[in-house]
């Protein structure tokens, strides 16, 4: 099990709360040393002649130097901020509950699906991200399925042109004219096929029907789907584990191989026009043995035995590892299909090989038998299973291959051009075939033709020729030493470009068997070094276990703050392998979406989770961390200043109630506040101005100088609240002509610190709203009722004695308010005058964003969401105001993103009364007293 991650930030803070125990340390130190010098018969007025104490013995100054410092321990413990972790938790909490889980920005219409963050440790690591690592199918793609187009015995079919072959033929200036499809053409959910030579039975006329006869029972038998329903072409649903299998078996049904039943032993084909055109025959293969997919087979076998006695095994998987079990000869084909399959990723399509093997009785009993010894087997039984394929898996003949389409996701590219400019490195890791994903990285704006590409290869000429021979040793060493020349030269190429070319961008592109060399220990520092100096990098036919190793190389190696975004089950290592985690709710089951931090519907979304929801995070955090520092800081230096006007003895400045509520009560709102709605620039500036996110990644505001400045205005301050307060105290006096005592002076400090530490907070906050108003207003009004309450009161039971009526007689005097006034204005000048120099001679870059857009009036959310409202239709509009309302602990499935805050909605469709929530009634009041504005 693995741990939870911590954040980048909370790390940092761990080092900051070292410092300050390091400075507690220190002052102690400097406290139990003075009072050890300091203490001395000679000053008759402390009385220490005759027995005394051994805190004060002057005899034994050691002695006095130890207890003094685990005095001044307890005395000097309030700069340590412990309750700026619940602060810190109770803020994650919300921002995650009320503002990602319920932006409308994130929800998904389609699916009525919202963002959901699984996590709340990880908010302010979504605004630092630098490396992106994306998975494509169903991530960057809709996973839905459609096969496309086929090449069967040396011959492409299938005539239609997919979205990235039309965006190939716009960027190179020619204008398409529409096509008109032929009157065969089928276009139902996984099937999008078009040609007339397949179609209806055509195929008995082609060149080699017996091998179209093949890749058509290939489709239909080698597979583990399930039919649902009638057993009818028009009503038959097929449960499917992959939509990439659902597509073949659709494909087969639209050819005439309608697989329509099956049982634990059997497989029940409708076959049509297979003996003659029109005769339909209902076909029974026994299935035997299935050898299943897993993402180290790559592909797919079935054994099964004809009516007619005959035993088959059929194979579908990657090219490349039905290739390296081909059986002998037949150049010609594999040739022309290794060109089809080219062509095919070229096209953006998705691609598989088909193969079959003839086996006979013996060799396949034989081989039977080794294969039930290992699927019984209690230890390594995948292993094992995995060893008895290769057995049987050889030899076999090429039948074809098929293309499917995956169309793009919606906003995918101006989601990753958004993204790159924020200053974002994105890293596509696919099991496609390398043409298939070039072509996807173009489509969806990931490379451009102004990038210099580094490809690495297999697919080349020499390697072609070593694995034709079959000797793994001499594949694996020329593989290797053609990788290390290729990191080689790559990395002298790039960092001359980079040299010699301003503002050229680079990308990178390596296959699964390179990766899989250059990820060894001797060649895995070329590979980053060239990977970070790459805007894009692209691995192709890579493993799940290739995709968590190249995670992990940057996380460790680059010390950058990663992101990985997947939809399945295969790319769970690679997003816990990274910081933070993002699971896509897709097609593919909910294993990403469980193994994730946060959870998504469209890749798209990530443009507002990232530069508007992280970098928000990240701002506030900071401010609310180095705030805590500063107070902290501030409220313990006039205690330690105090401590060299009492000969270092521990005596305390404040009274107890007033250190131990001072971070409870007095400053614990308004920071609180600061942390959940302080921001910057809008979300609408934030991704119309991505580049302001560059300022997360650089760590801008909480580097050690930035605390150093918190620091300084701390020390400064605490001497203007100690030395201000008490020299004005010195000719001060009370109605009654007493001089002012120690706790009026001290009363007098803590009310000025209060004052000046919350607004002080004001000024570092970049937007001020009623609540900031109502927090700081209502801590320095708590400060004063207690005050008056505590200091009127006095009981037998306690040493309320100390200021007993100070406050009241503070009050009575001109000094307190004159103090008042000037001590907060001395304080905060320094800062007042830092942060002016600051904003006009060295600007933030969303301060310079603030000053573009400071007289242009703030959108709210409420006219976005009338204007997406009025797009909808009646459904999708009852959809969205569901989405909005409040939720509850569920009470159903337990799916993560179960809605059980609506069940009056759910009784309703079932025409059952349920009671109203009250929140219902409210909403519809504040929604019928809003006007219904729209945008133009």
């Amino acid at each position: 099990m693995s741990l939870p991650k911590r954040s980048t930030l909370e790390r940092k803070l761990d080092k900051l709360i070292l410092t300050l125990f390091g400075g507690l340390f220190l002052m102690c130190l400097i406290g139990a040393i003075g009072s050890g010098v300091f203490i001395n018969r000679k000053y008759f007025y402390l009385g220490l002649t005759g027995k005394v104490e051994d805190q004060f013995n002057p005899n034994n100054r050691f002695v006095v130097a130890i207890l003094t410092m685990f005095t001044l321990i307890t005395l000097y413990s309030t700069i340590i901020p412990i309750s700026l972790y619940v602060s810190i938790e109770m803020i994650k909490f919300i921002q995650c509950t009320q503002f990602i889980n319920k932006d409308i920005h994130m929800y998904h219409v389609e699916t009525n699906t919202p963002a959901l963050a699984r996590t709340s440790n990880l908010n302010e690591e979504l605004g630092q991200v630098e490396y992106i690592f994306s998975d494509k199918t169903g991530t960057l793609t809709r996973n839905l399925m459609e096969f496309f187009k086929c090449s069967i015995g040396e011959e492409v079919y299938g005539t239609g042109m997919t979205e990235i072959e039309r965006g190939s033929v716009y960027r190179n200036g020619v204008k398409l004219d529409e096509v008109k499809k032929s009157a065969t053409a089928v276009h139902e959910k996984g099937f999008n096929f078009d040609d007339a030579r397949l179609m209806r039975g055509a195929w008995r006329n082609e060149r080699d029907p017996e091998t179209c006869k093949e890749f058509f029972r290939c489709l239909a038998i080698c597979h583990t789907v399930l039919p649902e329903g009638d057993e009818s072409p028009e009503k038959i649903a097929y449960q499917a584990a992959s939509p990439d299998e659902l597509a073949l078996v659709m494909a087969a049904k639209n050819f005439g191989f309608f697989f329509y039943r099956r049982t634990p032993t059997t497989i029940r084909v409708r076959e049509s026009h297979v003996e003659k055109m029109g005769k339909i025959d209902d076909v029974s293969y026994e299935i035997l043995n299935v050898l299943e997919f897993n993402s180290t087979r790559k592909r797919q076998s079935v054994i099964c035995r004809y009516p007619t006695g005959r035993l088959v095994l059929y194979c579908k998987g990657a090219d490349t590892v039905i290739y390296e079990r081909l059986a002998a000869g037949d150049q010609s084909m594999k040739k022309s299909t290794r060109e089809h399959l080219e062509n095919f990723g070229s096209a953006g399509l998705r691609t598989l090989c088909l193969a079959y093997r003839d086996l006979n009785s013996e060799l396949y009993e034989s081989w039977n038998e080794k294969f039930i010894q290992a699927k019984s087997s209690i230890r390594d039984r995948e292993r094992k299973l995995d060893e008895v394929a290769e057995l049987i898996e050889k030899d076999l003949i090429l039948i074809g291959s098929t293309a499917i389409e995956d169309k793009l996701q919606e906003g995918v590219p101006l989601c990753i051009e958004t993204l790159s400019r924020a200053g974002i490195k994105i890293w596509v890791l696919t099991g496609d075939k390398m043409e298939t994903a070039i072509n996807i990285a173009y489509a969806c704006s990931l490379i451009n033709n102004s990038m210099k590409q580094f490809i690495i290869s297999s697919e080349t000429d020499a390697i072609r020729e070593v694995e034709s021979r079959g000797d793994p040793v001499e594949i694996a060493r020329i593989i290797r030493d053609s990788v290390k020349e290729d990191l080689k030269r790559c990395l002298e190429e790039a960092q001359q470009c980079l040299q010699t070319v301003a503002g050229t961008k680079l990308a990178l592109i390596i296959d699964g068997k390179c990766l899989m060399y250059a990820l060894d220990p001797n060649l895995r520092a070329s590979l980053l070094n060239l990977s970070l100096n790459c805007s894009a990098v692209v691995c192709c036919r890579v493993s799940p276990l290739q995709k968590a190793q190249v995670t992990s190389m940057v996380k460790k190696g680059a010390r950058k703050i990663t992101l990985s975004i997947g939809d399945g089950a295969n790319d769970v290592s690679m997003i816990q392998a990274a910081h933070v985690g993002v699971g896509i709710s897709g097609l593919e089951g909910m294993q990403a979406v469980m193994a994730s931090d946060f959870a998504i519907a469209q890749f798209r979304f990530l443009t507002d989770l990232l530069l508007v929801h992280g970098r928000w995070s990240y701002l506030r955090l900071c401010k609310v961390i180095t705030y805590f520092f500063y107070k902290n800081l501030t409220f313990t230096l006039t205690q330690f200043w105090f401590t060299f006007q009492t000969g270092f003895s521990g005596q305390r400045f404040y009274d107890d109630w007033f250190q131990s509520l001072y971070n409870v009560i007095f400053t614990a709102l308004p920071v609180i506040i600061v942390g959940l709605f302080d921001k910057d620039v809008s979300a609408s500036l934030s991704k119309k101005h991505p580049e302001l996110y560059k300022e997360g990644i650089r760590n801008m505001f909480f580097k050690w100088r930035v605390v150093a400045v918190w620091a300084f205005f701390s020390f400064y301050q605490s001497l203007i609240f100690y030395y201000f307060t008490v020299t004005a105290s010195r000719n001060g006096h009370n109605p009654s002509g007493k001089i002012f005592g120690l706790w009026d002076v001290s009363t007098m400090a803590f009310t000025c610190v209060v004052v000046t530490v919350n607004l002080r907070l004001l000024l570092s906050c970049n937007s001020i709203t009623r609540w900031h108003h109502f927090s700081i207003a209502g801590s320095i009004i708590a400060w004063f009722l207690f005050i008056f309450i505590y200091s009127g009161v006095m009981t037998q039971y306690d040493r309320q004695e100390n200021i007993f009526y100070v406050i009241y007689v503070l009050m009575s005097t001109f000094y307190f308010y004159l103090v008042l006034l000037l001590v907060p204005i001395v304080a905060l000048l320094g800062d007042f005058i830092y942060q002016g120099v600051q904003r006009w001679f060295f600007p933030y870059d969303y301060q310079i964003v603030q000053e573009m857009h400071r007289h242009v009036p703030e959108e709210t959310s409420r006219p976005d969401y009338l204007e997406i409202e009025n797009h909808l239709t009646p459904e999708e509009q009852r959809s969205h105001a569901i989405a909005q309302l409040p939720r509850e602990t569920s009470k159903h499935t337990g799916f993560a993103f179960d809605s059980p805050g609506y069940e009056s909605f759910f009784a309703s469709q079932q025409g059952v009364f349920a009671p109203q929530k009250a929140w219902d009634v409210a909403r519809r009041a504040s929604m019928r007293s809003q006007p219904r504005t729209l945008k133009t």
